[in-house]
């Protein structure tokens, strides 16, 4: 089956499947079920730790430089996902970067509302460089809310005075609590799984107080100079496109060494399908060439 047809079945098959009548258990549950469905790559080991007072996993995949780390935040709109459910995506990055992932489980709203994701993912990077990892070895990622969780924590970083890491990858990160980027609108009828509505809801949940936005919640509201390098990954058909774009730009006026990747028709977490998507499989790659070219500096 060629990559277009492959394409639209995965586009039919989530099309229409939020509903505001469904639970944040359901929601939960749905993203497990998905989460357990792809295919572990060959030669994956994973191993739970505790980072500092955060749960968390080391995940590897074949021959990997353990000195150099690389740390995921799942996504899920800061209610639901975990490291089970981005196990795959985990390891295939660990695999094309080679790098040790440290993936973490952070506190979920709305029983952990707003800061308890970003103190959990700071606490997480603490424990590396108290285990004597240097930031210089460390990379930080995430998708989605955790793609705007690993801005959030450059900026708390900042905030605190404390090294930087060497990079950062964010992946369709949700940068911007109140939605107010143009395609929000222009994207909604071709994105088939994220929408404004969907993205208010759960906004409310993570931080309820919208009058006192914090940009540890919307890092798009940061002061983002002295920040490392950054790649961010998107897809042109996302409604969150210019929660990335826009981002980029402020980095990139910034003097961040920032550089922005839109990926063609690609949906919201098209990388959880590199196991049947070449498209999810060569943003993989680049992860990696970004990764890999920033250690050997």
């Amino acid at each position: 089956m060629d990559n277009k047809k492959i394409l639209k079945n995965i586009i039919d098959a989530k099309k229409k499947s939020y509903s505001e009548n469904k639970t944040i258990n359901q929601l939960r549950e749905e993203t497990e079920t998905a989460g357990s469905l792809i295919p572990l790559p060959e030669n994956i080991k994973y191993k739970s730790v505790v980072a500092g007072n955060v749960n968390a996993e080391w995940i590897t995949c074949g021959d990997v430089n353990e000195n150099r780390i690389f740390m995921f935040m799942h996504g899920g709109g800061y209610y639901r996902g975990s490291i089970a459910a981005t196990r795959a995506t985990v390891a295939r990055i660990s695999a094309e970067a080679k790098v040790k992932c440290l993936s973490i489980d952070y506190r979920l709203a709305p029983e952990h509302p707003f800061p308890a994701a970003i103190d959990d993912t700071y606490s997480a990077y603490e424990w590396l460089i108290n285990e004597g990892i240097s930031p210089e070895k460390i990379i930080v990622s995430g998708q989605s809310a955790g793609g705007g969780l690993c801005l959030a924590l450059l900026l708390k970083i900042k905030e605190n005075n404390i090294p930087q890491p060497l990079g950062a990858v964010a992946l369709s990160p949700w940068t911007d609590l109140f939605q107010t980027g143009n395609t929000m609108v222009t994207n909604e009828k071709i994105d088939p799984i994220i929408s404004k509505q969907y993205l208010d809801r759960f906004a409310k949940l993570y931080f309820p107080d919208s009058y006192n936005m914090s940009y540890l919640a919307s890092p798009i509201i940061g002061e983002l100079s002295g920040l490392p390098d950054i790649l961010i990954q998107v897809g042109s058909a996302e409604t969150m496109l210019d929660d990335s774009r826009r981002f980029y730009k402020k980095a990139k006026k910034a003097n961040v060494n920032a550089k922005l990747e839109i990926w063609e028709d690609m949906f919201h977490g098209w990388h959880s399908n590199a196991h049947i998507l070449k498209d999810a499989e060569d943003a993989i790659v680049s992860i990696g060439k970004f990764c890999k070219k920033l250690f050997s500096q």
